[in-house]
């Protein structure tokens, strides 16, 4: 059996994906920890990107205020860290999540011309691929989940990976808890979400919901104090102007890194949507929550996409809808039919930790990258 060998790599990742999760280590446990489980020598880099993660979207003035202002200092702290990292011993990847907003491809070409492979990580493209169109062609390689989008990096001169979503299975698993809830969906409000979460309630599905917005009722204000950005969606047809008001004592605020895992056992069913936040696109992604679910244990139901059924066996092994009548006749079926359910969430598990780890990959990733020979080591685990 043959050993794969190990890397030094600097790592320049915000450990959470948004800021309205205070607290949020997604990204920590999904990619650093898997990446030091593989056994790479992984060097963080020691700066606080959590301000940046808020004023990633140049299109907005003041994010390109704050981009303009702060972007010069982060580059700057990166290439000093590099360097320093680079001489005590060579550094053979810098591993990135950053859009144009974060860095320049000066600052990537600088970070090449030391004979590093650089790597970037993104998985907003689905429907913000302009947020790192500039910066992508300077990178070695992109590791891209959209497949949709390989064409386009390719497009403006960028070498894309695809690297679908995944799950860390030394933190995602299963929590033996009682069921407490019938439906639970855990995620942030938008889009088409209310919708649907009002007509399960209206079919008597006792469906409950946790994340950002949920907790707001801003959508019942009158017309002249609804957001522009709003009005401007439901002109597009993107969503409602009023979403339906969704019952208070049904909506839960954002959930922590933990908390999440738990309700995914604490849940019968626990529900995915696909469709980005501008429904009239028709455009829809795999997300985390498609690998994550089913790793921590839990029965799945998620809005069906094509891509979907390269990761699973539909029906066997994650449920998927269709539109909101067939949503809530699969949630009444399979809430009266535990042994079959319960099947379908057992084969879920073992699909997702035999195939869909961060450690498998990345590891698949970086085996089609050209890099340098280095002998390998024996890998450290991470518990």
């Amino acid at each position: 059996m043959s050993v794969k060998p190990t890397y030094r790599i600097f790592y320049a990742v915000a450990d959470s994906a948004t800021a309205q999760v205070q607290g949020s280590r997604i990204w920590y446990y999904n990619l650093y920890l898997p990446l030091c489980d593989l056994g790479h020598d992984v060097v963080r880099f020691d700066y606080d990107l959590t301000p940046h993660t808020r004023h990633r979207d140049m299109t907005v003035a003041r994010h390109r205020d704050f981009v303009y202002e702060n972007r010069p200092k982060l580059e700057k702290a990166l290439l000093d860290q590099i360097v320093r990292a680079h001489a005590e011993k060579p550094i053979d990847i810098f591993f990135s999540y950053f859009y144009s907003a974060d860095i320049t491809a000066a600052t990537l070409e600088k970070i090449r011309d030391m004979g590093i492979t650089t790597v970037n990580w993104y998985c907003n493209g689905s429907y913000q691929f302009n947020l790192v169109e500039e910066i992508a062609p300077a990178y070695s390689y992109c590791l891209v989940p959209e497949k949709f989008r390989l064409a386009d990096y390719q497009r403006i001169g960028a070498n894309p990976i695809y690297c679908q979503e995944a799950a860390n299975p030394n933190v995602y698993m299963p929590h033996d808890l009682p069921y407490e809830f019938d439906v639970t969906f855990v995620g942030q409000k938008y889009g088409d979400r209310p919708v649907y979460i009002a007509h399960l309630r209206k079919q008597g599905i006792d469906a409950r919901v946790w994340g950002p917005g949920w907790q707001s009722q801003a959508h019942h204000l009158p017309l002249w104090r609804v957001a522009g950005s709003r009005v401007k969606r439901f002109l597009r047809g993107a969503e409602p102007l009023f979403p339906p008001r969704i019952p208070a004592d049904i909506c839960g605020p954002p959930l922590s890194d933990e908390e999440l895992i738990k309700m995914y056992s604490r849940s019968r069913i626990n529900l995915g949507f696909s469709n980005v936040a501008d429904t009239t696109s028709g455009i829809k992604q795999v997300r985390l929550r498609d690998f994550e679910v089913p790793m921590s244990g839990g029965f799945y139901m998620v809005e069906y996409m094509e891509e979907l059924a390269e990761f699973f066996e539909i029906g066997q092994e994650i449920v998927c809808y269709a539109n909101q009548q067939d949503l809530a006749a699969k949630i009444h079926y399979y809430l009266q039919h535990e042994d079959e359910r319960e099947q379908i969430r057992q084969a879920g598990w073992r699909r997702a930790t035999r195939d869909h780890s961060w450690q498998r990959r990345l590891s698949d990733s970086f085996a089609q990258m050209q890099l340098r020979d280095v002998t390998p080591s024996k890998p450290e685990i991470h518990a």
